[in-house]
């Protein structure tokens, strides 16, 4: 397999992204099940696994957009793959926590309020993943900011 065929297999999710409609919650919701044992391992793993899913994913989809011949290709979604990760950090392992996270992060990525928008100009791969990774950041601080105003419950 050609460098630029498996960065394109990586970077659509193994080919989650590649849904006919809404290739970035199809990526979302395969992130959902890949990051769902990771967040039995404790903070400390889950943080190594996650700053190399990003620290990976800037070269994947730089040469994926390449390959694809697009600059933000819609079925790349490793970018919402880091950017779940990012927005179920440190939340508790509950299926309503997850959701939240969800819900949360789609909702950012959709619409991408300041700044997240603007981080999309940021050239190559950088591009690609930081609007995600900062939408899992706003996504992570109301779920967190949820929990410690609700006491850090879910049920």
């Amino acid at each position: 397999m050609a460098k630029g065929a498996w960065a394109v297999w990586v970077a659509t999710g193994f080919g989650a992204g590649r849904a006919p409609r809404a290739p970035g919650t199809a990526g979302s919701l395969l992130a959902l099940a890949l990051w769902w044992p990771a967040g039995l391992w404790g903070l400390g793993p889950y943080a190594v696994l996650l700053a190399i899913v990003i620290g990976v994913g800037v070269p994947i989809t730089a040469c994926a957009a390449r390959a694809l011949g697009r600059r933000d290709p819609p079925m790349v979604v490793w970018d919402e793959i880091a950017g779940m990760g990012v927005a179920l950090f440190a939340v508790p392992h509950q299926i309503l926590g997850f959701a939240a996270a969800f819900g949360l992060f789609r909702l950012f990525d959709i619409v991408k309020p300041f700044p997240i928008a603007r981080l999309e100009a940021l050239p190559g791969g950088y591009g690609i993943m930081a609007d995600d990774v900062l939408a899992g950041v706003y996504a992570a601080l109301l779920v967190q900011g949820g929990l410690w105003w609700t006491g850090g419950m879910l049920h």
